[in-house]
């Protein structure tokens, strides 16, 4: 039964503050504004651009506010991350649009199913793992980046998670790596939403009612971040265990 607008209006705004500050703490807030946005009444292919482009003023805001933990990785500066981020985000978004939309209805299963298992791995699996030595190459660390950064322009359920694992593999402690994670987040999602707007037409009621509820639970996010004990914030997921 299709919900009344008034109740989908007031639904995607409280979806879209949780996944601002999901975003924020540890990744996957697309996970959440993705099926209110099928709920909505968008199709796969629409629903998944529109919450990049809904999430994106949120990532922008909880990257700027955590910008003083920022760090660069595996012998590599933030600028080269910044980079990679760019690029891999602007070909996972020409890639997206090429993808017809009755095809991309078809991988979206595969893609949630992928999205649940990086979850899964972050929160339950990774910590029984923890005690493997955590020190990639600089080449390793761009590979993983830029796979990330495609990812994250094409789909993005759970690049958070994905960034975390390989910037702690990288060294870089919990606090560092999750306000880096959510700076190099918002630089993929730059390049994907410049695209997306240039491309296709945009649903913006549904974007601008997603962007107010995601800013707002960023800056929650970001002070959670901040302040969280790092065992519970590993408990969700955020990194391994020393």
């Amino acid at each position: 039964m299709q919900l009344p607008p008034i109740l989908l209006d007031i639904m995607l705004v409280l979806v879209a503050f949780a996944a601002g500050a999901q975003n924020a703490v540890a990744g996957g807030g697309s996970f959440l504004t993705f099926p209110a946005l099928l709920l909505a009444g968008l199709d796969p292919r629409a629903a998944n651009i529109t919450s990049t482009i809904a999430l994106f003023p949120g990532q922008i805001t909880t990257g700027l506010a955590g910008r003083k933990m920022v760090e660069g990785a595996a012998g590599l500066s933030f600028r080269t991350l910044f980079a990679i981020s760019l690029i891999g985000g602007t070909f996972g978004a020409f890639l997206l649009l090429a993808t017809p939309s009755s095809i991309f209805a078809k991988l979206v299963p595969y893609l949630v199913l992928f999205a649940t298992a990086v979850f899964a791995w972050g929160s339950f699996f990774r910590r029984s793992s923890a005690a493997r030595a955590r020190s990639i190459s600089p080449r390793v660390a761009i590979f993983l980046q830029f796979l990330i950064a495609i990812y994250g322009g094409y789909f993005g359920g759970g690049i958070g998670i994905l960034m975390i694992a390989a910037l702690t593999a990288a060294g870089l402690a919990v606090r560092g790596a999750g306000a880096t994670k959510n700076v190099l987040a918002g630089v993929m999602n730059t390049s994907a939403v410049l695209v997306f707007l240039a491309e296709t037409s945009i649903h913006w009621k549904l974007v601008s009612l997603a962007a107010v509820g995601a800013i707002a639970g960023g800056q929650l996010g970001v002070v959670l971040l901040r302040r969280i004990n790092e065992k519970i914030l590993r408990i969700a997921g955020a990194a391994p265990p020393d």
